[in-house]
């Protein structure tokens, strides 16, 4: 486990069971229970997604 790449979380956490996703983070459930054992990459790989996705 690594805290090198910060959680994208925000604390207001709510599933969208529409789209798959928090619409607090935007990250998908996988994502959210695999965040802690992700290997930095992977992280880095979810935030560049997450950055990239439209508003």
């Amino acid at each position: 486990m690594s805290d090198a790449v910060p959680s994208p979380c925000r604390n207001q956490c709510a599933l969208d069971a529409t789209r798959g996703h928090c619409t607090g983070c935007m990250r998908t459930l996988d994502e959210i229970m695999r965040w802690s054992r992700m290997v930095d990459a992977e992280k880095r790989a979810v935030l560049a997604r997450l950055s990239a996705a439209p508003d």
